[in-house]
């Protein structure tokens, strides 16, 4: 996500010249461990874990699936005692009534005995639960969505449960965050952002990074209108009656906070980037005169990137300009939105760098966020150099100069859950990078970055994992420098 800007800098006259990245990345051979499970399954490891997340952290004893998934930051996201594998969601909205109608799939393995299991749901009205074709009883307590099946699911087992739904989506409101956030009606369709836990007002979910899934989306609107998802689109569009479908398939494991159904009325253009890889720009009709420049921007940076941070991890890329003024932007898997804005390069570079730093590699925990958005602004800083606007030292030093900033009191290796997105997660965590490619050499940094990116390639992480590779990868104990950028309220000593 993009809500922080870099401050005004006075553009030098060109950037140093010097080895290209991609040169470096080629500089060292690093060993790197095997990629992570597709999903690590609806648990999530205690702010002290090292590791991953494991089966049995966050479940509940007996058969009971818990109502969170074990974040202790986010207690009611997430449930536990099972692992989404897939969901199939059919949908249809008619934004003069903004009445969502929808069938939801989620296909799971059980993780314990369950008698009864939760999903995440806000608002919206259930008509019909079943599980395995069987009705099952279910009850609401707030925003979840309890689920009893006619039979025990043993600890092992995969199921399938089926919930059937309708009503008025009701947007999540976090005035210490975002405000506003996931299913938001517009004038001709909706506007759909999910970060960090607005899923669940649009459909029933295990809602956390944690429990990652593949998705497939049918989405039915008046005719004339785009429905927009994730992955690519499968068929043609279908219309009848008044009404068109539009059905998308994102087969790569997903959060479900990436996910999305933005419809409305769009321009659209299609085709390749120069590297080969399919692009879908859409963007809303006050915004057409962007069309070409995000389709073209878009390419050129995700071809970029993919030579810096290693295989482009998904099949399309993408973007999509809405006319609602949301203020930031998401980068919802495939397609980052822009909310109401042409953005910049310097923001498609950082939502196309979270295609690597948060969707294919998603965290466990929302205190762990300085490695989806540290990595993603650092990410604009490396543009900058390449395209020779300025150079990461100069941004690092910049910041570092203002000893008065106020990131200097928020330790953002652990972000504060009402202060999520504060801008030390961003800068400080931008500039914990730096510090580290300062003590390490570029001949080192990065091809950690890429091996970083291979090896837990659609799975997920934590910062301590990153530590260790770090070590691993340049010899060195580093625990002083991520100890003093990540996790000390106070500004660091100076980099020499």
């Amino acid at each position: 996500m993009a809500t922080h800007r870099l401050p005004p800098f006075s553009r030098p006259t060109r950037t140093p010249t010097g080895r290209p990245i991609t040169a470096l990345i080629c500089a060292v051979a690093v060993g790197a461990a095997a990629a992570c499970a597709p999903s690590q399954g609806a648990v999530a490891p205690s702010p002290a874990a090292a590791a991953p997340a494991s089966a049995g952290v966050g479940q509940s004893t007996g058969t009971l699936g818990a109502p969170g998934i074990g974040d202790p930051d986010f207690p009611g996201d997430g449930n536990g005692g099972y692992d989404v594998r897939h969901y199939d969601l059919r949908l249809s909205y008619d934004p003069s009534s903004r009445k969502l109608a929808g069938s939801a799939t989620i296909e799971a393995k059980a993780v314990q005995d369950l008698t009864s299991f939760d999903l995440d749901l806000h608002g919206l009205t259930v008509s019909r639960v079943s599980v395995d074709g069987a009705a099952a009883s279910f009850s609401r307590s707030k925003d979840e969505l309890v689920i009893e099946p006619a039979r025990r699911i043993r600890n092992g087992d995969g199921f399938a449960v089926t919930v059937d739904y309708s009503g008025v989506p009701e947007p999540m409101h976090d005035s210490a965050n975002l405000g506003r956030y996931g299913f938001i009606a517009t004038p001709d369709g909706a506007f759909v952002t999910c970060e960090p836990n607005g899923a669940k007002t649009w459909f029933p979910s295990n809602d956390h990074p944690a429990d990652k899934a593949t998705y497939d989306f049918q989405i039915t609107v008046p005719e004339g209108l785009t429905a927009i998802a994730n992955g690519e689109m499968a068929g043609t569009p279908r219309t009848a009656a008044g009404k068109t479908t539009f059905v998308w398939r994102e087969k790569h494991p997903m959060a479900s906070y990436l996910a999305t159904m933005t419809t409305g009325k769009f321009q659209v253009r299609t085709g390749t980037s120069e590297k080969g890889l399919p692009i879908y720009a859409a963007v809303a009709d006050s915004f057409r005169g962007s069309l070409d420049t995000l389709f073209t921007q878009t390419g050129k940076i995700t071809d970029y990137w993919s030579t810096v941070f290693g295989p482009y991890p998904f099949s399309s890329t993408g973007g999509v300009i809405d006319d609602y003024a949301a203020g930031y932007a998401l980068e919802n898997q495939t397609k980052p939105i822009y909310g109401g804005f042409s953005p910049e390069p310097a923001i498609i570079a950082h939502e196309l760098a979270h295609q690597w730093f948060g969707d294919s590699l998603s965290i466990g925990r929302w205190r762990d966020l300085w490695l989806n958005e540290g990595f993603a602004t650092y990410a604009e800083w490396l543009w900058a150099e390449h395209t020779g606007q300025y150079t990461a030292d100069s941004a690092f030093r910049r910041y570092y100069e203002n000893a008065a900033d106020p990131m200097w009191t928020y330790p953002p290796g652990a972000a504060r859950a009402d202060d999520l997105f504060s801008a030390a997660v961003y800068n400080r965590g931008a500039m914990t990078l730096h510090a580290l490619r300062r003590e390490i050499g570029d001949q080192k940094f990065f091809p950690l970055i890429r091996a970083w990116a291979d090896a837990h390639r659609h799975g997920n992480v934590t910062t301590q994992e990153f530590v260790a590779l770090a070590e691993r990868v340049s010899g060195k104990d580093l625990k002083g420098l991520f100890d003093a950028w990540l996790f000390q309220p106070k500004r660091p000593a100076p980099v020499t």
